[in-house]
């Protein structure tokens, strides 16, 4: 029997530790173009029919790479979708979710409708449940305590749209707190790239970026996890008898992007592994958080 060739070798087979779970992933692109604030109509490359095309296209992606890790990483997943403007307390108490997580995002916060952004900020710190952001999902979690959004040199998004330095790339981020439990089990990694770290005193984790934009600094009661050069805050965690929020600048969700494509464009697999990590750390979290586990 001639085996299909693969164009990427699995070191680590997913085998689901976790039995079950109840998920709410947040699409946080824009959907409509009754979502795009004033500020947007006077963008000089304003075409909000082709906008909203590339924003569904790229949600596509992106909630499609979420979803796609629950139901790998554990054995029986539901798995509910719910639009940035469907994000209300009413909602998810129907949803009934052991877990939050938020997608990515595409365009700059202030071409957002205000009422989509204020109804978030004002939804989030009520929530009982715990949240994972990712990427634009950190820095919307970061917005909405009071920390503002800026590019990777420090400038505000609006003085330069275009034309940004960006993350684009597989890079290391150095842990700043390895003794939170969304680490468990990193040291026990197989890691052939540990070799390429020169200073080893701290842990380091291999990550996919995909950013221009960033948090410049914590938000109140937040601790920072991780650390890189050129983005400071990589990593963060909000931690209370009632609240859990963890939040990743970096993608943790491309593990399962091209498990089924060959040839694959990207290695996810495999470079992705201590992404996948913390993503299947963040739901048994979640689910010891709501006592299941």
């Amino acid at each position: 029997m001639v085996r299909p060739r693969k164009d990427y070798c699995e070191f680590d087979p997913v085998h689901p530790k976790l039995g079950s779970i109840r998920a709410v992933v947040v699409d946080n692109l824009l959907r409509d173009v009754s979502d795009l604030s004033p500020t947007a109509e006077q963008e000089p490359d304003y075409d909000p029919e082709a906008w909203i095309k590339e924003e569904r296209y790229i949600a596509g992606l992106a909630v499609g790479n979420i979803a796609q890790n629950v139901r790998r990483l554990v054995r029986h997943a539901y798995v509910q979708i719910l639009h940035l403007s469907e994000f209300t307390e009413s909602a998810l108490r129907r949803a009934a979710p052991d877990a939050i997580i938020l997608s990515g995002t595409l365009r700059d916060f202030d071409l957002y409708h205000p009422d989509l952004l204020t109804n978030f900020r004002h939804v989030l710190p009520r929530l009982r449940v715990p949240i994972l952001g990712i990427c634009g999902g950190h820095q919307l979690i970061g917005w909405s305590y009071g920390v503002p959004v800026l590019t990777l040199d420090r400038r505000d998004p609006r003085a330069q749209r275009t034309h940004r330095l960006r993350e684009y790339e597989y890079g290391f981020v150095q842990v700043t707190d390895a003794t939170d439990p969304i680490f468990h089990g990193l040291d026990q990694r197989r890691r052939p790239w540990f070799k390429l770290v020169k200073n080893r005193t701290h842990p380091y984790l291999r990550v996919w970026q995909n950013h221009a934009l960033m948090l410049p600094h914590l938000p109140p009661g937040f601790v920072s996890l991780a650390k890189g050069h050129r983005c400071a805050n990589q990593m963060m965690v909000l931690r209370s008898e009632h609240q859990l929020i963890y939040t990743v600048q970096f993608h943790i969700e491309k593990s399962f992007e091209d498990w089924n494509k060959l040839p694959s464009r990207w290695e996810h697999p495999n470079e992705s592994r201590d992404g996948r990590l913390i993503f299947e750390n963040f739901l048994a979290e979640a689910l010891k958080h709501r006592g299941r586990l």
